[in-house]
């Protein structure tokens, strides 16, 4: 990652914002060496645990109108300060843009990437599907973070709800400002899981999702908007894996009530959540009696 961090080249002047969080190492120290001969970069320390809080740090400590974001485990294009330059020049209207996040080792699971190959628009005031945008590859304009209030500090990894990406992109979409997926503006993400990985990791986004959808239920301008479309995910293709899925995004969506003090929210997913259950249980009741009764016809 720091390699490709020297190797970026542009016309445009740009600083590179480094965030140590809350480590206990001498992470600092190895930073700040490795990157000596880099004048653009710098490190900033976060004590606060959780990449909310050190994301927001990192953006508070730089002096640029646009603020790209990635990961300790990505490396950027050498051209991504130009093309996220160009990408910002050429959607004004855009206040952030997601970018290509390839696979960089073949023998890793394809997870946490995005191949997009055509430009997308997300608009305005609208429900935001987690997973489309993710802040291994995320540029906000600067006026497009203030306007949010910046990222969630209490959201994030290292904290119980691993969703500060897309709460801030969805942040964005419910103050009115539009954004964009641009696929010129590349990061390669060397995540290292394997298939054996995958299913710790897909427990984790069910975290995210759950306290995802909590906080903008809570939002009483996106609360329809979020109620109908989990609603709506949670009913779509029904399997086993589909309903345990909706029982952990539930429950951290309570734990993320229960975090804001929201108690009569908790109240309210009560009902809520055994409707959508007995729904669920309903749909595989129907395909168990069409795939019975294709079975029988088939014999007969």
């Amino acid at each position: 990652m720091l390699n490709a961090l020297k190797h970026i080249t542009s016309v445009h002047d740009y600083e590179i914002v480094l965030v140590d969080n809350a480590s206990t190492d001498d992470t600092i120290g190895i930073l700040s060496q490795a990157l000596a001969d880099l004048p653009q970069a710098r490190v900033k320390s976060c004590e606060r645990i959780g990449s909310g809080a050190a994301r927001d740090a990192g953006w508070r400590a730089a002096r640029g109108g646009l603020i790209l974001f990635t990961d300790d485990d990505c490396y950027v294009a050498p051209n991504i300060v130009d093309a996220g330059v160009a990408a910002a020049d050429r959607y004004p209207q855009a206040g952030y843009l997601g970018g290509r996040i390839l696979l960089f080792d073949p023998e890793d699971s394809p997870v946490t990437i995005d191949e997009r190959s055509e430009p997308e628009v997300v608009a305005p005031f609208t429900f935001v599907k987690a997973g489309s945008m993710h802040t291994a590859n995320l540029t906000f304009r600067r006026e497009a973070l203030e306007a949010i209030g910046g990222f969630d500090p209490a959201l994030g990894a290292g904290t119980p709800f691993p969703c500060e990406d897309i709460a801030a992109v969805a942040a964005c979409s419910w103050k009115g400002i539009a954004g964009r997926f641009d696929p010129s503006i590349v990061v390669s993400h060397h995540h290292g899981r394997k298939p054996a990985d995958v299913l710790k990791l897909s427990r984790s986004y069910s975290q995210g999702r759950g306290a995802y959808y909590a906080k903008f239920i809570l939002n009483s301008d996106s609360r329809r908007a979020y109620i109908q479309a989990w609603a709506r995910l949670s009913l779509r293709g029904v399997t086993a894996g589909s309903m345990d899925r909706f029982r952990r995004e539930m429950a951290s969506a309570r734990q993320y009530w229960s975090h804001r003090g929201a108690y009569a929210a908790i109240a309210l997913s009560w009902p809520v959540y055994l409707l959508i259950r007995l729904a669920q249980y309903c749909a595989i009741f129907r395909k168990r009696s069409l795939r019975g009764m294709a079975e029988r016809f088939a014999k007969a």
